[in-house]
């Protein structure tokens, strides 16, 4: 297996398929008794309750100061996309644009505002790839004409304890998993069902294809994710709205 958009991650297999967009469904979704039994920690009985911003409970929202926060995460969100700009994902990146941005992400996470993401209604819906350094997921080691040239997308609903990558063209594969938490902010990723070319019949993922994704910065439109293999990936919020309801939910 490779690491691979928890996104949830982001984590990939060796399998040709859609790798990438770690795990960031509606806004006002709630865990479903299934995903809260298997969530540790009393806090996540309240999912979709809320949206968390930084600080206990809300403080800091209600009386509308954080005290310089927003400012400072909207400049280093502002550094960060200014590092990965004209790195075409990753994949054009030089030595010293994977360092760069990787202090930029690394500024950026130490201002989370959501410490505990999986408990966040909005790590759900479906995110678009930025960058990452997964070499496997951006198919750096393979002529570009085998490389997944339009965007790349994760889709994560956290109530159902699903997700999704999906590479559009040209070969619109993708990847079907399931997540089990391991923290507030980490899932262990494993792949169920692979979709070659979009119009297969799915096959079903070894159990070798699995992975583990860590959200460590999270807000509307922005996730930063760190895969088992220390890949990082960067993410923008795509469609707030995108859920994965399993089949039995007919």
């Amino acid at each position: 297996r490779r690491a691979c958009v928890m996104s949830v991650a982001m984590t990939s297999t060796r399998v040709p398929v859609a790798r990438a967009s770690s795990f960031d469904a509606s806004p006002a979704a709630r865990l479903s008794s299934r995903a809260s039994s298997r969530l540790p920690g009393a806090a996540f009985a309240r999912v979709g309750t809320r949206r968390q911003r930084g600080g206990p409970v809300g403080t800091r929202a209600i009386f509308g100061f954080d005290g310089g926060g927003s400012k400072r995460r909207e400049a280093a969100k502002a550094a960060l996309l200014e590092a990965i700009e004209g790195t075409q994902r990753g994949v054009a990146a030089s030595e010293e644009d994977v360092a760069a941005v990787e202090a930029a992400a690394s500024a950026l996470e130490r201002l989370n505002p959501n410490r505990q993401p999986l408990a966040s209604p909005i790590v759900n819906g479906e995110w678009e790839l930025l960058y990452t350094t997964s070499a496997s997921i951006l198919g750096a080691n393979k002529p570009w004409f085998l490389r997944p040239s339009g965007p790349i997308y994760q889709a994560i609903d956290v109530g159902r304890l699903r997700a999704r990558n999906r590479e559009t063209f040209p070969f619109f594969n993708a990847v079907d998993a399931d997540l089990t938490p391991t923290s507030r902010s980490a899932v262990n990723v494993q792949f169920v069902k692979f979709f070659i070319f979009g119009v297969a019949p799915p096959v079903d993922a070894p159990p070798s294809a699995r992975g583990a994704l860590d959200v460590t910065y999270l807000d509307d439109d922005t996730r930063v994710s760190r895969g088992d293999r220390g890949n990082l990936f960067v993410l923008r919020m795509h469609d707030r709205d995108v859920e994965l309801p399993r089949p039995e939910d007919d």
